[in-house]
């Protein structure tokens, strides 16, 4: 089997990809971005290193060294600013043949992937190789979105459809017909905690994640998991929708469980 990359950022995909490699025999390398990826994720004698996301030339040596051939980027990653970023000369290169790419999180991944591809890896997308995470359509677990719900998810699916082809977001929170709120860089959890604070009477309330319609879908696929289920809960909200073939589902037992005991519905949709 092919050497796998793992290049992984935060939540439970990367520890899910890794025990997935052991399990299949396959051999792998992780890198775990600093101030994304979990401390501990290196624990246990697993292949890796620590890098800066602005480490780009690091990361190709390492790579190289450990004669990776795929490399697949796993886990949430906060956009950081440049001086968060602070590139060696491999990515201060990298920057400079992006230029005004940079300003958008679609472009930028399209272009990170490329620049793997110029290296000589290939680049593969976690749905290829964990298939089982891909979001199905209909209802996960026991709690039924009302009609009411459903309209909010139609609405919320277009909306994010539009937010998506702009390459501002990829979620949407709508309530009664009402959009409360859009995503934009501070992600899914942080959309939610201040959307409870827009919150109206009456009830309802969906949070609904598509993927963006021009994204490379080997990076960055929308991903919910517990921590949204519980997020959505304390925020007062109904459930969550995700698209259907276009987003991840982490850690699936645990979600659906946890759904289930908040009563909070999880669904998937597909566009109409």
């Amino acid at each position: 089997m092919r050497k796998l990359g793992i290049i992984a950022g935060n939540g439970a995909l990367p520890r899910g990809l890794i025990t997935a490699c052991q399990t299949a025999g396959r051999p792998f390398f992780v890198i775990g971005l600093k101030g994304h990826a979990a401390p501990d994720l290196l624990t246990g004698g697993i292949p890796g290193a620590f890098v800066r996301v602005g480490s780009v030339g690091r990361t190709v040596r390492l790579f190289k060294k450990a004669k990776v051939q795929d490399i697949v980027f796993i886990g949430g990653v906060r956009r950081p600013s440049m001086v968060e970023v602070m590139p060696d000369v491999g990515g201060a290169l990298l920057l400079m043949r992006l230029g005004f790419r940079m300003l958008g999180d679609d472009n930028l991944l399209r272009a990170i992937a490329a620049e793997a591809e110029r290296h000589g890896f290939r680049v593969v997308g976690i749905d290829d190789l964990m298939p089982e995470l891909v979001v199905q359509p209909g209802v996960y677990g026991s709690v039924v979105p009302t009609k009411a719900d459903q309209a909010d998810i139609r609405q919320g699916y277009q909306v994010a459809k539009l937010l998506g082809q702009a390459d501002v977001g990829q979620a949407v929170i709508v309530q009664r017909g009402l959009v409360l709120s859009v995503e934009g860089i501070e992600g899914t959890a942080a959309l939610i905690r201040r959307t409870a604070e827009l919150k109206r009477k009456g009830g309802g309330g969906v949070l609904v994640k598509v993927a963006k319609p021009q994204q490379d879908r080997r990076m960055d696929l929308p991903t919910i998991g517990p921590a949204t289920v519980q997020a959505v809960f304390e925020a007062g909200l109904k459930g969550i929708a995700v698209e259907a073939g276009g987003a991840l589902l982490a850690e699936a037992d645990k979600t659906v469980a946890l759904a289930n005991r908040l009563h909070i519905f999880v669904v998937g949709v597909k566009g109409e």
